[in-house]
């Protein structure tokens, strides 16, 4: 690896958000999971997780629309809501999902500054009611069309752009918060992948 290499992986660790992560909700088509991991990588987030419990676990990502970003994130996968939730209380303090319901809340109101999990529902039927029952509340992408939903890489896109506009405005990204040995395990694992395409 030349050093030029490394310094990219450096810099790259220095901007990742141990505080902002995306849930996805028995979501089946690999490439969905792939694209929504590739916008994961671009605006900083390290760690992923993916909750299958009434699809089988995923073996591999659509590896097309990821550009390979999957090798450099944490991808944490359950198929029990509850231990998958366990995880996440752990971590972050605030868990929202994307539902159009009475009382979600705008996308813009939401303060990302906090730590904070998103979760993004399948193709189909969106966030069940049971994840919904374990999260904190809802949110809603504005839309001004006829069809109000939009795919869930496109969703996941919107929103953690709007994450990356608020954490950036407040200095997020000039932090020094990832755990020491998490960094250099992290620096580590990724030296190891890089040049084994080499």
């Amino acid at each position: 690896m030349t050093p030029e290499r490394r310094d990219k992986l450096i810099t790259v660790l220095s901007k990742r958000q141990p505080d902002l992560t995306v849930v996805l909700e028995n979501v089946f088509d690999p490439h969905n999971i792939s694209a929504v991991m590739r916008t994961c990588d671009a605006v900083g987030i390290q760690e992923v997780y993916i909750l299958n419990t009434k699809i089988p676990r995923h073996k591999k990502w659509g590896a097309r629309s990821s550009s390979s970003a999957a090798k450099w994130l944490t991808v944490h996968q359950f198929e029990n809501a509850a231990e998958c939730f366990s995880s996440l209380r752990k971590r972050y303090s605030k868990i929202l999902t994307t539902h159009l319901s009475s009382d979600a809340v705008g996308l813009y109101q939401i303060d990302m500054t906090q730590p904070i999990a998103l979760v993004f529902g399948n193709e189909h039927s969106g966030v069940s009611d049971e994840i919904r029952s374990l999260a904190d509340g809802n949110f809603i992408i504005p839309q001004v069309g006829i069809i109000r939903s939009l795919n869930i890489s496109v969703a996941c896109a919107v929103t953690l752009y709007e994450a990356f506009r608020q954490k950036n405005n407040a200095g997020h990204y000039n932090r020094k918060d990832m755990d020491h040995v998490m960094k250099q395990g992290l620096l580590e694992e990724w030296e190891l992948k890089d040049n084994a395409e080499l």
